[in-house]
């Protein structure tokens, strides 16, 4: 009996060990704290309607005495993320950014885990069908236009990982309702992993990765974590995806590349392609950066590699967008 009692000490202990020691690679490595709600002057309205028989849904954030003819900015969540999270997450740097300069946005879900991009591989399907993302948010676009009386020549979208892949596939195939996409930790995918139907239409192009982004490796490769874990697929390298654009824009040339600065010990190099059109591409390259948009409000979980406070990604998504004429 008391060596049973022993076994049983010892099993409690080992297990009670366990738990504090996947506690604290949680704690370490996945949990971080959420940011602080700003005092912003606006609403945030959550609505949805019906596309090919599912229910979409979204999240509207207007900052209060929006003058009509604003522009509007979609901002898309990442993998099994919902449009609550990626406001939370980007810091509600967005909606800090509608009070400043005066602009609708609006924060869509997906209906799977992936958004439909321009993979072969992913999360696509609903009751057997995939999901056409697309449709769905040029339909969103096109609502709010009607309803809030947005400028439809200054729809803006922007996305994170996922989010950022779809914002690729908008610019890809439906420039005519996107003036311009910021695609953050996203590239192209490689020609046998793509699936996409160019337009042969231009729209301007900022993609803003890390260069130590452990699940969109910034020189190009499989999408996965660590090479074990969520596996979407090959993409190009973060310079490669910014070239695929200043050829679907027919900018000629090299990009003018403004040396790396350092931004409280992060570097940041910008390469701009821009010719006498009115589209340009620009490759925002975070050095040392990780997976996610890099911003002063929030840090993100170790696990998806380092989290630099600096530069505020939001601020220069929204400036990008700020010069693009119509």
């Amino acid at each position: 009996m008391k060596k049973f009692l022993r076994f049983l000490r010892f099993c409690l202990y080992g297990l009670l060990g366990l738990m504090a020691v996947c506690g604290a690679l949680f704690g370490y490595f996945i949990y971080s704290a959420d940011p602080e709600l700003p005092q912003l002057s606006g609403t945030v309205s959550k609505a949805s309607f019906e596309v090919d028989g599912l229910k979409r849904s979204y999240r509207t954030y207007l900052p209060k005495g929006l003058a009509k003819g604003a522009p509007l900015l979609m901002v898309m969540h990442g993998s099994g993320q919902n449009g609550a999270q990626i406001r939370l997450e980007t810091g509600y740097g967005f909606d800090r950014l509608a009070d400043e300069f005066g602009f609708a946005v609006v924060y869509p879900n997906a209906s799977s885990s992936d958004w439909n991009d321009c993979s072969k591989i992913g999360d696509f399907n609903v009751n057997g069908r995939a999901v056409d993302d697309v449709k769905f948010l040029g339909i969103l676009a096109d609502k709010l236009i009607t309803e809030i009386g947005i400028d439809r020549a200054r729809v803006f979208a922007t996305g994170v990982s996922s989010g950022g892949m779809m914002s690729i596939r908008l610019a890809i195939e439906a420039p005519e309702k996107f003036r311009a996409v910021a695609a953050v930790s996203a590239s192209v995918p490689t020609a046998e992993n793509f699936k996409c139907k160019p337009t042969g239409q231009g729209t301007s192009v900022m993609i803003m990765n890390g260069t130590k982004d452990p699940l969109v490796p910034f020189d190009g490769g499989e999408t996965s974590l660590f090479g074990l874990f969520y596996k979407g697929g090959m993409l190009l390298s973060a310079s490669a995806s910014a070239q695929y654009f200043a050829e679907q824009n027919k900018i000629a040339g090299a990009a003018t590349v403004n040396p790396a600065h350092e931004t409280d010990a992060v570097k940041v190099e910008h390469a701009l392609w821009r010719d006498n059109s009115k589209f340009e591409v620009e490759l925002v390259t975070i050095h040392g950066g990780g997976h996610g948009l890099p911003q002063p409000y929030w840090r993100r979980p170790r696990l998806l590699g380092p989290s630099p406070m600096t530069p505020n990604g939001a601020a220069l998504i929204w400036a990008f967008f700020a010069r693009q004429r119509p």
